[in-house]
């Protein structure tokens, strides 16, 4: 069991050429690109340690395609922080997993990516005080997404018939 009132999850891609932020490729180029992934991973771990010496539980690093990438390592080894591949599936499959690994071991769990680099501590601290009241909280995000969902148990009904990275996530 945690000693905090959540665990935080950040999802982030490996901050590989051609494989993170694709979709700014064409403006940055795949190095560009790349170089933006492991900014917005470390700003991410950051805020989320941040929120875990606050008093938040521990702090998991979810990655793809797997562990291995040099970025992740480099936080593996900080204290507070555990870490797991994202394993396979769309983004709902792994998002619904994070949930149901955590289910027996944290009063709640917030889940968050590395695209919201405005997400700090004292949000993730708010979010984890409105769970304690509420079943589910989210941050939405200005593209009809959310940056942040936190549930007090899994709802995997909530990550299924999806279609991702549309206005209509929200």
């Amino acid at each position: 069991m945690t000693t905090g009132r959540c665990v935080v999850v950040v999802m982030a891609k490996a901050p590989v050429p051609g494989f993170a932020k694709t979709r700014l490729i064409p403006a940055l180029g795949a190095e560009g690109a790349a170089a933006l992934a492991q900014w917005l991973l470390d700003r991410t771990m950051a805020a989320a340690l941040a929120a875990s010496a606050a008093g938040l539980g521990p702090v998991e690093l979810c990655g793809a395609p797997d562990m291995s990438h040099p970025a992740f390592d480099a936080w593996a080894d900080r204290p507070g922080v555990v870490c797991a591949p994202q394993g396979a599936g769309d983004l709902g499959e792994r998002m619904a997993r994070v949930f149901e690994r955590w289910r027996h071991d944290a009063p709640g769990v917030l889940l968050i990516g590395t695209d919201a680099p405005r997400l700090g501590a004292d949000v993730l601290l708010a979010a984890a005080e409105a769970l304690q009241a509420h079943d589910a909280v989210f941050v939405p995000a200005c593209d009809g997404g959310y940056a942040l969902v936190g549930l007090r148990r899994p709802a995997p009904q909530l990550f299924t018939g999806m279609r991702w990275s549309t206005a209509d996530v929200m």
